[in-house]
């Protein structure tokens, strides 16, 4: 056995572009931290995120730390800047995604039960408050990552991978049309 090489993931991540249909998108909810936003941006781009909804207090992909955090990747992603997060909530909806709330709230369920169509924009929160209030109102569904440790909560760039991966997954996974 031995790594694959560069023509070898060229014709890998081909194969799975060409199964994959669903738009995803991202809306971040003042996620402040910027390596937990470079982390994202990463995330992003290796997963053919559509496109990154940074709302509140969320710091730019190009700002210092999470540009080195994403290792350059931000040149891979969109992304728009807004004031606050009804503004990001209104652009993800015009675009066409239906807002699932990621977060550990009363009326969330597993997010392997939820049913979702296929152009998803997972909206994620600030790494110690969550989403806030009016992402838990608007949201069109609110799921949680079942959790089995004695830890409460995930890391915020974990947590999104975790969502994305399992949205990824689904399309992967259902019977070929």
């Amino acid at each position: 056995m031995r790594s694959l090489g560069d023509t070898d993931l060229k014709r890998l991540h081909r194969s799975w572009r060409r199964r994959t249909e669903g738009r995803l998108a991202l809306l971040l909810d003042s996620v402040q931290t910027p390596f937990n936003v470079g982390a994202i941006v990463r995330l992003a781009a290796a997963e053919r995120v559509e496109h990154l909804y940074l709302a509140g207090a969320t710091p730019p992909p190009n700002s210092l730390k999470a540009a080195k955090t994403s290792l350059g990747s931000q040149r891979f992603v969109t992304w728009t800047l807004h004031d606050d997060v009804a503004e990001a909530i209104q652009a993800a909806e015009g675009a066409g995604y239906f807002l699932l709330g990621l977060e550990l709230a009363h009326g969330a369920a597993p997010l392997h039960e939820v049913d979702l169509p296929a152009d998803v924009c997972i909206a994620v929160g600030h790494e110690d408050k969550g989403l806030s209030p009016l992402v838990l109102q608007q949201a069109h569904a609110l799921a949680f990552i079942p959790q089995l440790g004695r830890v409460g909560s995930l890391n915020v760039a974990h947590a999104a991978a975790i969502g994305v991966y399992e949205l990824r997954r689904r399309e992967w996974a259902a019977p070929a049309r």
